[in-house]
């Protein structure tokens, strides 16, 4: 059960990782997002854990990253608007 936990907070520290690599300017201080990835990769984790009852790991993991994604797209901002935005016209 301890790599599990491991596992969980890693994969959701890996999803925070690659929001703030391939979205900088959308999401908020990177501190925020070290700390909110591995706390929804462990929630999601131990919520599938407990519905599965351990005998699905890969499931599990799989949550715990949907999860995690799911809690740093709650912080993801409108993208910029205004005189400096970048406008791509419809069909382009």
């Amino acid at each position: 059960m301890i790599w599990q936990i491991v596992a969980y907070a890693a994969l959701g520290l890996l999803a925070a990782f690659a929001a703030a690599r391939f979205f900088p300017a959308r999401l908020p201080a990177t501190a925020l997002l070290l700390a909110t990835g591995p706390v929804g990769g462990l929630t999601g984790g131990l919520v599938a854990y407990t519905v599965f009852g351990g005998a699905h790991p890969g499931a599990s993991l799989a949550a715990a990253f949907a999860t995690a994604a799911a809690g740093l797209s709650v912080l993801a901002r409108p993208a910029k608007r205004g005189r400096h935005a970048k406008v791509t016209p419809h069909g382009a």
